[in-house]
């Protein structure tokens, strides 16, 4: 309900409680958002640490994502982890097929949607809560990652008392 009338889906992330994570992902589902990945194997996520060391290795980010792409099937997904709008033209030039608005301001996501439309999915993550889940939808996101759906959900008391 926190994004009704926005195209926008929730998603969890990969952070479980160890030995929960299909329950955990369930319970997603049933609450009426969606699961991002199960596991690393699901798609091909370059983060900042990745472009990080293979730059050191004289790669620029066409070579990254050419690379990652030579080692996986072809249905697989390249998401690439941005931080910036220079971050964000260069990924599309890259050829990435999702972008990760990492902790970006919502002018700023606003200005990569813009970018990004019909090039690429955009998903928002970093410090998401029920607070601020609408104004990021409102940027025109496709996808919002909230980790706290899975990794900081509070448990429910339950006992059966009987007589």
């Amino acid at each position: 309900l926190a994004v009704k009338g926005f195209k926008t889906h929730i998603l969890d992330t990969r952070k479980t409680t160890p030995g929960l994570r299909t329950l955990e992902k369930y319970a997603v589902r049933t609450g009426g958002c969606y699961n991002h990945r199960r596991s690393l194997g699901d798609g091909i996520l370059i983060k900042d640490n990745h472009i990080h060391a293979l730059r050191k290795q004289g790669m620029d980010l066409v070579a990254i994502v050419t690379k990652a792409r030579a080692n996986v099937s072809h249905t697989l997904q390249v998401e690439i982890e941005v931080e910036s709008i220079d971050q964000v033209q260069e990924a599309l030039d890259a050829g990435a097929d999702i972008l990760l608005l990492d902790n970006m301001g919502l002018e700023e996501m606003t200005k990569a949607v813009k970018l990004a439309k019909g090039n690429a999915i955009t998903e928002a993550s970093g410090g998401i809560n029920l607070r601020t889940v609408r104004q990021i939808a409102a940027t025109g996101v496709d996808l919002i990652s909230v980790g706290a759906l899975t990794h900081s959900v509070k448990s429910l008391d339950i006992s059966l008392d009987m007589a």
